[in-house]
């Protein structure tokens, strides 16, 4: 094990031997040639690839508007027959008003077991990715600790669109914050084995569901940015 680490070390020795001995990372402008985007869109434009990518990766896509949201959360949870449903704290209150289910807060002494009992989960988002369907989540007050979104079986995912719509990952990136804990989801939690059996709700949930709400401007929650 020795020898294989020296070899190693030796070779990243050689290969900054030409460097300044006080130059860091930051001093050194990195090109960036790639495309931030493939090609132009409008927001519409973009929000509709986000649902279809979103559809390609088996998540389902429901549209609505501020007026219809608290019913489509409601009625979604009870087609899934959710009798417990874990909201965080920061989620809009109007949302979940019309639930008939019971409230699971968001606690930091929850255990995986606890977790593991809820039948479902609302949260909202940090942003969306139209190019990829990807779905990024930071921990921010509508969204909750990391882990309320990787235990239970279905996860209902609330995109405020268009602005939380991005075209690209690089448009992403400019608008989070590396210092928090971020998630990107892809669909549904799936994994392939050897003989390419697809498994879904290995590292997430089962079912994913994605409410695209036309934010507009009448954000009663005063958050559509």
């Amino acid at each position: 094990m020795s020898d294989g680490r020296d070899r190693v070390l030796a070779r990243v020795r050689r290969a900054l031997a030409d460097v300044p001995r006080g130059e860091r990372p930051p001093d050194v402008p990195v090109e960036r040639r790639y495309l931030r985007t493939h090609g132009e869109r409008t927001a519409g434009e973009a929000v509709d690839l986000l649902a279809e990518n979103l559809a390609d990766y088996r998540a389902v896509v429901h549209r609505t508007s501020q007026d219809g949201v608290g019913e489509l959360l409601a009625r979604l949870l009870a087609a899934r027959g959710a009798a417990s449903v874990l909201v965080p704290p920061g989620l809009p209150p109007h949302w979940t008003a019309a639930v008939d289910a019971t409230r699971v807060h968001d606690r930091a002494a929850s255990t995986p077991r606890e977790l593991d009992a809820v039948d479902s989960v609302v949260t909202g988002c940090a942003v969306a990715v139209a190019e990829t369907g990807t779905i990024v989540l930071d921990g921010g007050p509508d969204q909750g600790r990391r882990r309320i979104t990787l235990v239970p079986d279905h996860h209902i995912c609330v995109v405020r669109v268009p602005d939380q719509v991005v075209g690209s990952v690089p448009e992403a990136l400019e608008r989070l914050d590396p210092r928090r804990p971020l998630t990107w989801i892809s669909g549904p939690s799936a994994t392939s084995d050897i003989e390419l059996d697809r498994v879904e709700g290995v590292h997430g949930p089962r079912l994913l569901e994605v409410v695209l709400l036309d934010a507009g401007d009448g954000d009663p929650a005063g958050t559509g940015g």
